[in-house]
């Protein structure tokens, strides 16, 4: 008889050993178990069938039709860390599953709230985001937050999407066919819902505030420059081992 790891192998799995444990782990039954291995040779994302992602040491729930959260986005947080105070504000923009809240929620304590557009997201969000107390809004952006906010974020994270529309097609399979393209697009050059962020953070963030935003290596310095534009000093940092680029900025002017 063919086992798990042998399916999932075949199937193309480069860690079926270890995706075989977590499916086992995770399943309820003998029934289940099988119909999440056949979603899975199916090409059904991991986090998808499990229901789950790990996410810097945290368990963070994964619905699907939510953008799965990416091990180089990890960077993003370690970054953003390094400036959160305790009792800071923090806005988890575009949030997601709210696992960049949850991150930094995790490590400091903090007045956290995030927003989606997509419902699907604000109730994932709602469920990861419950420990650390945060406040989840369903809504466009910026709109979807208590006006009481403006000027008051210390920290604003925005994973938003900044794959080119054009480019959505070279994805792998996973995220071209599973995950929402909402999720994903960012317009002809990737930059599209980022410069719309990016025209409003002066607006919400307190004085020496900081923005966060993954990019690619290659849409950075244009991302910098946007930032710059709208009022805020802006640096790239990357980390070469996670293949990760984060620009940040900083409001100094008010």
């Amino acid at each position: 008889m063919i086992t798990v790891v042998e399916r999932l192998r075949a199937s193309g799995s480069v860690f079926a050993e270890d995706e075989a444990a977590l499916i086992a782990e995770s399943a309820r039954d003998e029934a289940e178990l099988a119909a999440m291995v056949d979603q899975r040779v199916a090409g059904l994302p991991l986090e998808y069938v499990v229901g789950r992602a790990s996410f810097c040491g945290l368990r963070i729930a994964v619905d699907t039709g939510v953008f799965i959260p990416r091990r180089r986005t990890e960077f993003l947080v370690a970054e953003a860390l390094r400036v959160t105070a305790t009792g800071a504000v923090v806005v988890d923009l575009g949030c997601g599953t709210g696992a960049l809240g949850a991150a930094v929620a995790a490590q400091r304590e903090v007045t956290l709230y995030a927003a989606d557009i997509e419902p699907a997201a604000v109730e994932c969000a709602r469920r990861n985001l419950l420990a650390s107390g945060g406040t989840v809004y369903e809504g466009d952006l910026f709109t979807a937050l208590p006006d009481r906010l403006r000027g008051q974020v210390d920290v604003l994270l925005s994973n938003v999407p900044y794959v080119p529309t054009d480019e959505i097609r070279l994805l792998p399979p996973e995220a071209r066919l599973y995950e929402p393209h909402v999720t994903l697009d960012g317009g002809v050059d990737g930059l599209a819902v980022f410069r719309r962020v990016s025209a409003e953070a002066a607006d919400w963030l307190a004085p020496g505030g900081h923005f966060f935003v993954e990019m690619s290596e290659r849409q950075a310095p244009v991302a910098r420059a946007v930032m710059i534009e709208h009022g805020l000093a802006a640096e790239i940092v990357e980390d070469d081992d996670l293949g990760a680029t984060v620009v940040h900025g900083v409001y100094t002017r008010r």
